[in-house]
């Protein structure tokens, strides 16, 4: 038997060679390799292409930092201090811990809460904007991203400047309960405060804009954007079917269907974001030149009648 021994034991040693140890996803997110439709491309490629597959348009998940240098330029906006409430109100713990999975989206991310504001400039036109990193346990809202929210709102109307909103995310955090979910509300009503200050709201719907976040802040906007094939939804579309028993229309759920039944705006894509943003709130604000010599002459025509009919 000992040749069937070691018959065997070779052949276990080449198959360890030829099959590889499947990579850990620490080992996938730092390779410098990233995987889309076609299979692997360099990440550098992609981060040149704004994390835009060349080849089937999808628009990757990107971080705050990483939105923020796209639509003001490289580091060219002040980030806001923003407060951070306790982090454990109700002492949460499952398979872990809240607080260790709090630690461990800080780590990840290089963030205090899964919600950044900044100020910057868009056209030459000062702006108040906040995003979400989906990457910090799922982009979902709790009381320090509800703070962050209503900071930069302040901020916006204390400065009058229009507030600009990059939403993403599952919903509200379930380890914060009712604190979080209060912030639907919180959140609201900031935003009317803005309006009652005749500031613009803008919000652009990235990938995936979901739960209580489309319920409550992200459907407020005087304009709505969207980024191409993003998921835009209060349930999930597999409970939406076993709800109502009925196979679902294709792409329910994505921007462009979203669109098709008024609840979005325009659909942009990465590359022009922010040329659309500073065009729209050139209009709303009265920042275009061109804008405020129409504004004269349709003044001035309007005038011209009723001098010379006194």
């Amino acid at each position: 038997m000992n040749w069937i021994t070691k018959k065997l034991s070779y052949l276990s040693e080449k198959i360890k060679t030829v099959i590889k140890k499947r990579p850990t996803k620490e080992e996938i997110e730092n390779s410098d390799w990233f995987s889309c439709c076609k299979g692997p491309i360099l990440k550098k490629e992609l981060e040149q292409n704004l994390w835009v597959c060349p080849s089937c348009n999808k628009h990757h998940r990107i971080g705050c930092k990483q939105r923020f240098d796209i639509i003001f330029g490289k580091n060219n906006y002040e980030i806001l201090k923003t407060p951070i409430p306790k982090d454990d109100p109700l002492q949460w713990k499952d398979s872990k811990s809240y607080k260790d999975r709090l630690k461990d989206a800080r780590k990840k991310t290089g963030m205090d809460c899964g919600i950044m504001v900044v100020s910057g400039k868009i056209n030459n036109i000062s702006v108040t904007a906040c995003a979400s990193d989906f990457a910090f346990i799922g982009g979902s809202v709790g009381a320090a991203e509800g703070e962050a929210i209503l900071t930069g709102i302040q901020h916006a109307i204390d400065n009058q400047q229009a507030f600009v909103n990059f939403t993403s995310g599952g919903g509200m955090r379930m380890f914060e309960s009712l604190i979080a979910l209060s912030q639907m509300t919180r959140t609201t009503l900031a935003i009317n405060e803005l309006k009652k200050n005749n500031l613009p709201y803008l919000v652009c719907l990235t990938d995936p804009t979901a739960g209580g976040i489309t319920a409550s802040f992200a459907m407020l906007g005087d304009i709505h954007f969207s980024e191409p094939g993003a998921i835009v939804a209060f349930s999930g579309a597999r409970v939406i079917q076993a709800t109502v028993k009925e196979e679902l229309p294709e792409g329910f759920q994505k921007s462009e269907y979203v669109q098709e039944t008024g609840f979005i705006d325009l659909i942009v894509q990465r590359k022009d974001l922010r040329e659309k943003i500073g065009l729209i709130l050139s209009i709303l604000l009265k920042k275009n030149s061109d804008i405020n010599s129409v504004t004269d002459e349709t003044s001035t025509s309007i005038e011209q009648p009723t001098k010379a009919a006194s």
